[in-house]
């Protein structure tokens, strides 16, 4: 299993990034997806996940109406649209294959700041 993460920036508070996760290793199409994160001094939280056609989704409360999770098999990648961005949201996002965070990446920083 192979899951590389990239997109994440410095962003004001309002802004807007769109997450990738590249993945590789295992059967992909077939796979649930997850976006977890970690902020600074914090334990990881789960953000979001995926069916492995897409149709069904999950979100936190906290990203709920923010955040888009979305996935093209074709190209195995999995994406995290993320909208009005809050400081809170400041954190490592990882995609995953559990809300444990298994399998996850290096990560990709995002920071929300003025």
């Amino acid at each position: 299993v192979q899951l590389v993460e990239s997109g994440g920036a410095l962003v004001q508070p309002g802004g807007s990034l769109r997450l990738s996760c590249a993945a590789s290793g295992f059967f992909f199409s077939n796979s649930w997806m997850y976006w977890v994160r970690q902020a600074p001094g914090k334990g990881l939280e789960w953000v979001s996940h995926i069916s492995g056609g897409g149709r069904t989704t999950y979100y936190a409360d906290s990203v709920r109406g923010r955040f888009t999770i979305s996935r093209d098999n074709a190209k195995n990648t999995l994406y995290l649209q993320m909208n009005n961005l809050k400081t809170e949201d400041t954190a490592v996002y990882y995609c995953a294959l559990d809300n444990s965070g298994r399998g996850r990446g290096q990560g990709t920083q995002v920071t929300v700041s003025s």
